[in-house]
């Protein structure tokens, strides 16, 4: 049976909060960031989850180990949690996922604006024939 694990992780990076929804299936892990405006309440956070978590745009897929999770002490598990927390912030894997998102859009929108700027280029150019042709039009 697949196993699919959520978590989300909300840490101020100034001037904003920010939200890391990590989603990790079929050994998989993808990453979406919100950007909150000030420090987003409980319920604030639980109607993105209800409401927009379908239309979070998730990065490319990362391949990651599995961990099985066991029964574990509840005095040790409050120690990773606060370890991961406090010292890690955003996990590497979830960086090089946002990272990897970013450069995806950064090079979609360097192919769409060249185009743009390859069609004006073109206006123009059909523009001065016209002209060219206006002009000794008659002789």
């Amino acid at each position: 049976m697949d196993k699919v694990q959520g978590r989300l992780l909300i840490c101020f990076e100034a001037p904003f909060w920010v939200g890391i929804f990590e989603h990790v299936e079929d050994g998989k892990l993808a990453v979406s960031k919100v950007t909150f405006g000030a420090e987003p309440k409980d319920f604030q956070v639980l109607e993105l989850l209800l409401a927009e978590y379908d239309r979070l745009e998730f990065s490319p897929e990362i391949t990651v180990g599995s961990r099985e999770c066991t029964r574990m002490n509840p005095k040790r598990l409050q120690r990773l949690i606060r370890k991961q927390t406090e010292e890690t912030g955003i996990g590497t894997k979830s960086q090089q996922a946002l990272k990897l998102q970013q450069d995806e859009r950064k090079n979609k929108q360097k192919r769409e604006s060249k185009a743009r700027k390859e069609e004006v280029l073109q206006q123009r150019f059909e523009q001065k024939q016209l002209q060219k042709k206006e002009k000794h039009r008659g002789h």
